[in-house]
């Protein structure tokens, strides 16, 4: 009997392959060892399954009794009783079959038509002037969405466009809604979202009619659908997708502390570089501050180096005719000891000293002619020979000399220079008109 039942067993196992079935569950028991059995019927006939710990451990759901499910499984014999069953590696509630099949042909659909393209997707703006929310006022993910940007970023405008998020006229409400943000253009970031359930609870943004309108909407918009394992058509189609609602709250709100802490920053950074700047520029105005002279110490300058020339012009004659003398007594000894008769070059000598005499006189006169023109041109040019004839030298705040009265304004500090003193004054009308002053 042993061998049968294995022979039997091997057989089924080996001839079918894993099998998907789908019926009522009946009998339904868990034991404390976690293995699950019951029995699988429809209406005209029934199995028993089993399925071990490690798969039963792996169920989102609570199988019940009556609950219609579909069991992926394998055909086996239980040889201990000679029992055929299924030995059940998975399992899901009845229906969602035909709905990931739905889920995936649309999906495919959509895509081949470009809605899921990286290159059509927005731009989240990182400073939004409101948001606007599509989910249901009763939501869970509502208040989580409405914490979340209060804590973000408070006093950031939020506008509620309220729709079903389950159910039967869920899909067309979402859509409406977000065509009624669009409508009124009263936000710059759009939320869509609900919490987290069953394939069927979400099954609202897996809708065509929802895709069509996230890809239509030109505002920049974000889904929050579900858990951080949940996926639908509208996290496709939408321009981001949030693991939850309130990580879709967070992409679309900044940070205010954050951002604050950065503006401190550079604040700080701004201060920093601003004194730096000012202190190479003080230190550069203190570097030409020691360069500038002032006109009466150039002028002071030029006197002095024109008195030394002056010292150098008068003296250079008497050295001249020094040297001429000189030369003249060597010629004198030279002769003497020549031996010569010296009366003609004597009379010559003494018609060339008086030649001499002559041009040392005229070099005098036009030295002292020349000295004389040059000492009336430096008077001309004494600032306080100037002043002293009832001029006034006009200086602006800063030290710089005013040629033209289209230089100064009303309201301008100036400083008025006479032969002996200077007044400080300020400018207080426009240049009257130019007239004669003789």
């Amino acid at each position: 009997m042993s061998d049968l039942n294995r022979t039997v067993r091997e057989l089924l196992e080996g001839s079918l392959p894993v099998l998907w079935v789908s019926g009522e569950i009946s009998n339904f028991k868990r034991y404390d060892s976690g293995h699950c059995y019951f029995s699988l019927k429809d209406k005209t006939a029934q199995v028993r399954c089993v399925m071990f710990r490690n798969r039963a451990g792996l169920l989102d759901f609570q199988p019940r009794e009556g609950m219609h499910v579909e069991i992926r499984a394998v055909v086996t014999l239980y040889e201990a009783r000679g029992d055929y069953q299924l030995t059940v590696e998975a399992m899901r509630p009845a229906g969602l079959g035909a709905l990931f099949e739905a889920f995936e042909k649309l999906k495919a659909k959509l895509a081949a038509e470009g809605l899921f393209a990286a290159e059509r997707k927005q731009s989240i703006p990182t400073f939004p002037k409101a948001v606007g929310i599509v989910t249901s006022p009763k939501a869970a993910a509502l208040r989580d969405v409405l914490t979340t940007l209060g804590r973000r970023m408070p006093g950031l405008p939020v506008i509620l466009y309220p729709c079903a998020v389950q159910g039967a006229t869920a899909a067309a409400e979402i859509a409406n809604a977000i065509r009624k943000a669009t409508e009124r253009n009263e936000v710059d970031t759009l939320i869509v979202c609900r919490g987290g359930g069953s394939l069927e609870d979400l099954w609202s943004f897996n809708e065509e009619v929802v895709a069509r309108a996230i890809a239509e909407c030109p505002i920049p918009l974000i889904s929050g659908v579900g858990h951080e394992t949940d996926f639908t058509i509208a996290d496709f189609v939408a321009d981001i997708r949030a693991a939850t609602p309130t990580a879709a709250a967070e992409l679309a709100s900044p940070n205010r502390a954050e951002w604050l802490g950065r503006l401190n920053e550079q604040r700080r950074h701004l201060q920093r570089a601003f004194e730096r700047q000012l202190q190479q520029r003080m230190q550069k105005l203190d570097a030409l501050g020691r360069r500038l002279r002032h006109p009466g110490e150039l002028l002071e300058r030029q006197r002095e180096r024109l008195q030394a020339l002056t010292l150098r012009l008068q003296a250079a004659p008497a050295r001249q005719l020094e040297r001429k003398h000189n030369s003249l007594a060597q010629m004198r000894l030279r002769l003497i000891h020549a031996g010569p008769d010296t009366a003609p070059a004597r009379a010559r000598l003494e018609r060339a000293g008086q030649r001499l005499e002559a041009a040392r006189v005229r070099s005098l006169e036009q030295r002292a002619a020349r000295l004389g023109n040059l000492a009336a041109r430096l008077q001309a040019l004494n600032p306080t020979a100037v002043l002293s004839r009832g001029y006034a030298l006009v200086e602006t705040a800063n030290g710089k000399v005013v040629q033209r009265a289209d230089q100064l304004h009303a309201g301008d500090r100036i400083k008025v220079r006479f032969a002996d003193d200077a007044v400080d004054a300020a400018v207080t009308g426009k240049p009257v008109e130019q007239q004669e002053l003789f």
